[in-house]
């Protein structure tokens, strides 16, 4: 996710709550740092606020409109008037949400916008014994739900979502964490070795050598 929204004190607000909720969350406070993180990174969903200084969110969404991200935008602005919605949802805004809002009511809609950019995906993910529900934050194998922290949860999402297929450690690191974290650190690792823990045995997540990962059945 990217947040794009010049308070800095609601700007980190919002980035701090999505990523209580398991989401990996950049934050800039103008649009032309915005411009520059689309140009490199493609972001699932950029909650953008209307009124930036320097280069406003208007322009900063028809240029992600125009290009080729596919990036899904919720549009962020202290005007609520039908003509101010019509508007924003006329440039290409996927979703609009006035100021003052609920922060659950913004985790919902970018959670919907986030499920409209991925590829489709069944709405319950299952391999094997495992199964995971996005929508209700439910994971359990052989019927035993499983307490999974929120990284947890989210790297299982990722490598049950690739249908067996490989995942690397720096695809796990760029969609379930952020811009803060350090590419050479092992975190990666360590969540999934507590993954695997809560899991149990035979083992479900194999390692490949110089590869990633991937969940296979034992």
């Amino acid at each position: 996710m990217l947040v794009v929204e010049d308070f800095e004190v609601l700007a980190c607000t919002i980035g701090i709550g999505l990523r209580r909720e398991g989401m990996a969350v950049d934050v800039v406070l103008d649009g032309a740092d915005a411009l520059d993180r689309l140009a490199t990174i493609r972001y699932d969903v950029v909650v953008l606020d209307r009124d930036l200084p320097g280069v406003p969110g208007d322009e900063v969404c028809r240029q992600i409109i125009a290009g080729p991200g596919g990036s899904r935008v919720l549009m962020l602005t202290a005007a609520s008037t039908v003509r101010d919605r019509v508007e924003g949802l006329g440039l290409g805004a996927d979703d609009y949400l006035p100021k003052p809002f609920d922060f659950a009511e913004l985790v919902a809609r970018v959670r919907a916008l986030a499920r409209r950019s991925a590829p489709a995906v069944p709405p319950v993910l299952e391999y094997g014994e495992l199964s995971l529900d996005p929508g209700r934050r439910v994971a359990a194998r052989a019927g035993r739900r499983l307490d999974l922290s929120a990284k947890e949860f989210a790297v299982l999402e990722c490598l049950l979502a690739a249908r067996g297929q490989l995942v690397t450690a720096e695809e796990l690191l760029e969609r379930v964490w952020d811009e803060a974290a350090d590419p050479f650190t092992t975190v990666v690792k360590t969540t999934i070795r507590r993954l695997r823990a809560k899991l149990g045995d035979p083992p479900v997540i194999h390692t490949v050598r110089e590869g990633g990962y991937r969940v296979a059945e034992p």
